[in-house]
């Protein structure tokens, strides 16, 4: 499960899918060095991006279907 003080870089290790998700949500800095140490919290703070909509898309990706 990916939550707010998962990092950036964890949520796109965990699965192939997770970058799409990111930047559709506009969290464009995915290469930046950032990424190693942000969380996904800090990361959508930054570019006001809805936190819960975000964690939502990105563990339906873990949900079997």
């Amino acid at each position: 499960m990916i939550t707010k003080k998962t990092s950036i870089i964890e949520a796109l290790r965990s699965h192939p899918k997770a970058r799409e998700i990111l930047a559709k949500h506009g969290m464009g800095c995915i290469g930046c060095m950032g990424s190693t140490t942000e969380t996904i919290e800090n990361g959508a703070k930054m570019h006001d991006i809805n936190v819960e909509a975000l964690l939502k898309e990105l563990n339906e990706l873990f949900v079997e279907k």
